[in-house]
């Protein structure tokens, strides 16, 4: 990663972090979801930077659902820079909307918009007129169901001239910034033409972008691939991942490297494609590809996967009949070399695994951590990475009579293995050939020499250590640590990469006490560091329900250890809700209700604009309207088959009304507006609709006296949280 300098002379033809960095404390003063204050306010400053560089702005504004039924009146924010011969235009993307409600989106996204901003400021200073157009666009409403790029994708007609798009996000707030392809067919050619626009620091691997296409966790950019087949490279950050979507993503807490890093991908990828050929990037052949110092960005066709492997197995066959030959193998002891490896992988796959448990037993606390990445998380990393290397160590010294050929014998055949699954499986990660062609020669080298060069063995290991170390802190950091069994067996797998080295040194037993001497010390330091103060606040969560069904009213929290300030309203006595809640992105549900005075909360006003039956099918439209100033309405049903459904005028997808749970929309308000539903269903079918209304102003609402929260607690993130929320049934019998 580069290294930010503050206050460094850079030249106005220059992407300077300083700069952008202004524009990230401007856009993250305070949080800015949509339908928030500070939403508009962030919108107005954007455009009136661009504005300044001399660009046409313009908006695009309407509804939208998107895939997930999550309606929002999204606003984008576009301008273009003319090109001297365009057929396709670059796209630069990134969005201005923060999480609702408490985050000040300072990383996620205004780093994105600020670096989109410092950059085309930079480009326009050169005086240069590009081949191709740029069009700007910063999205609206990407947290709420990626709805800006669909408004501009499904229905601008920009959207169409589009060659490839560049997209600037975050998951975190810190770290290196991972490039990850989006394409439909084949990445050859973008990775060709990423590697000739040599960016300075490259992050990448095939391997991050597999496990990224498996999760549900979208961008902006997807929209682009799925619906306007256009591609695309994301540049993200997931590091300090305890800042995500939270009151902790702030312009402070934001890493001023990865933010420069930012810059370093955008300008020469902003140079190369605004004049290079942008028709000419669609390929039906995918490459693996990963980064290394030194070479920057590594890769090579899939058609030499097999062949790879190929050649690999058989070097492996080849030197196990030398090895037995020459009588530096025996089947006795390449047998016994199974137990050792088996020995560290259970044991520390097991440990990895149970982590998670372990620290929410432990520590009950950690778990209103929803995303599962704590503060110290990091430290557990390191505390599971030095219990690994001690199972390791200590494991292998118990086999030292066990001479190096035939220890690696284990080794060689489980990475042959797992080099097969990927090459059939996971075509991405198939790059994990690579180290194991220098355990191989490595095995080759043990099994000539008695007493080989430790500095050769080393040279070997080293493409192991430069290719496999990240993913040790990678999986965790980015998934949390319920992700730790992936750190403690690539830690293991990586051990026995570099065991040929290892198994030469006489002091194994003494490394085996020193990583567990590291393992207690570190172990001591988390646990120093398990505690929440104001610089690790605790999030937690506090609602005022009104069932206006039951006329009853209820404090409730989805707090799994309450702290004092919400405790006083919700007691001791843990009373669990049995009705249901409205959703939450990792599935949590209330865990305390307590009765609550009951307040003058209005229900919305439910007008039946038409019932009839046509057909075979029921037809009822409603139109509802607060009465008081909300931000959110999620409307849920019973299990009916719904054969159609339209909210504002957007149709719900056939695929999503097929396969959604009893949640069927939930509009995130701007401006008080109504919400207008239209439902058609099998007419001897019951329609019953779960309306619940919410409002973010629990703690500013005139009615109530909630307390602000102390300094060493902020709002639970993910949640619905300091709502007011009521609740109304309707039924169509």
């Amino acid at each position: 990663m580069p290294s930010y300098k503050p206050n460094e002379e850079v030249s106005m033809e220059s992407f300077s972090t300083d700069r952008a960095l202004s524009h990230v404390k401007q856009l993250s003063i305070e949080p800015h979801g949509v339908g928030f204050p500070g939403h508009q306010r962030a919108r107005r400053y954007i455009i009136s930077e661009l504005k300044k560089m001399g660009l046409e702005t313009i908006t695009q504004e309407g509804y939208t659902a998107g895939d997930w039924g999550n309606l929002s009146k999204a606003t984008n924010i576009l301008a273009r820079i003319k090109g001297s011969d365009s057929r396709k235009s670059l796209l630069l993307i990134s969005h201005y909307d923060s999480s609702p409600h408490s985050s000040f989106g300072a990383s996620d996204a205004a780093s994105g918009v600020a670096t989109i901003l410092e950059g085309i400021r930079a480009f326009l200073c050169k005086n240069k007129i590009p081949k191709n157009d740029i069009i700007i666009l910063i999205t609206d409403a990407e947290e709420l169901g990626l709805n800006g790029a669909d408004l501009f994708v499904n229905k601008h007609p920009w959207a169409k001239e589009v060659g490839l798009a560049l997209n600037f996000e975050a998951r975190g707030s810190g770290g290196p910034s991972y490039m990850l392809i989006e394409t439909n067919r084949g990445n050859a050619k973008l990775i060709e033409a990423f590697k000739e626009a040599n960016p300075k620091y490259p992050v990448a691997n095939s391997l991050a972008y597999s496990i990224y296409k498996m999760l549900p966790n979208d961008t902006d950019l997807t929209v682009f691939r799925e619906d306007g087949d256009i591609e695309g490279f994301n540049f993200a950050f997931i590091d300090d991942h305890f800042d995500y979507h939270t009151a902790l993503d702030t312009y402070e807490r934001l890493d001023r490297n990865t933010l420069e890093h930012q810059g370093s991908y955008l300008m020469p990828l902003l140079s190369y494609f605004s004049n290079t050929d942008l028709d000419n990037l669609k390929s039906l052949n995918d490459e693996v590809y990963f980064n290394l110092p030194i070479y920057k960005l590594v890769s090579y066709p899939f058609e030499w996967i097999w062949p790879m492997f190929t050649i690999a197995t058989l070097c492996f066959i080849l030197l196990l009949f030398y090895g037995f030959k020459k009588k530096k193998l025996n089947v006795q002891d390449t047998l016994k070399s199974f137990l050792p490896m088996l020995i560290t992988l259970v044991i520390n796959g097991i440990a990895g695994y149970f982590c998670w448990n372990i620290l929410t037993w432990w520590y009950p606390s950690f778990k209103d951590i929803l995303h599962g990445f704590t503060y110290n998380g990091h430290i557990y990393i390191t505390v599971y990475v030095m219990f690994s290397l001690f199972v390791c160590f200590y494991t292998y010294n118990k086999f030292k009579k066990t001479s190096t050929p035939n220890l690696l014998v284990a080794p060689i055949l489980i990475w042959l293995v797992i080099c097969g699954l990927v090459a059939a499986y996971l075509k991405g990660a198939a790059f994990f050939i690579v180290p194991l062609f220098g355990l191989l020669a490595a095995f080759m080298v043990t099994t000539n020499q008695e007493k080989p060069n430790p500095f050769l063995l080393v040279f070997l290991a080293l493409p192991a250590v430069l290719i496999y170390a990240p993913f040790i802190k990678m999986f965790p950091v980015g998934l949390g640590l319920k992700m730790m069994v992936a750190a403690t067996l690539f830690t293991t797998l990586l051990f026995l990469l570099v065991l040929p080295f290892f198994a030469q040194l006489k002091s194994k037993g003494r490394l085996a006490y020193l990583f567990l001497f590291l393992f207690l010390v570190f172990g001591i330091t988390a646990h120093i560091q398990s505690d929440f103060n104001e610089t690790r606040p605790k999030p937690s969560s506090l609602l005022y329900v009104y069932n206006a069904d039951t006329d009853s009213t209820l404090w409730a929290s989805y707090d799994n250890v309450l702290i004092g300030w919400n405790s006083q309203f919700l007691g001791d006595n843990k009373r669990v809700p049995n009705a249901e809640t409205i959703s939450s992105k990792y599935r949590t549900n209330l865990s305390y209700v307590a009765d609550a005075p009951k307040k003058n909360i209005e229900i919305p006003y439910i007008d039946t604009v038409l019932d009839t039956i046509i057909g075979n099918n029921r037809r009822i439209e409603l139109c509802i309207t607060p009465k008081r100033n909300v931000n959110r309405l999620e409307v849920f049903t019973n299990p009916i088959a719904l054969n159609k459904a339209t909210v504002n005028q957007i149709e719900l997808s056939s695929y999503f009304l097929e396969n959604r749970s009893s949640r069927l929309v939930t509009h995130y308000i701007t401006n008080n507006d109504f919400t207008e539903l239209q439902l058609e269903f099998p007419k001897d079918s019951v329609l019953e609709l779960t309306l619940y209304e919410a409002s973010n102003d629990l703690l500013t609402h005139s009615d109530f006296s909630v307390p602000k929260r102390p300094k060493n607690s902020i709002p639970m993130p993910f949640v619905l949280n300091d709502a007011i929320l009521t609740i109304k049934t309707l039924r169509f019998e």
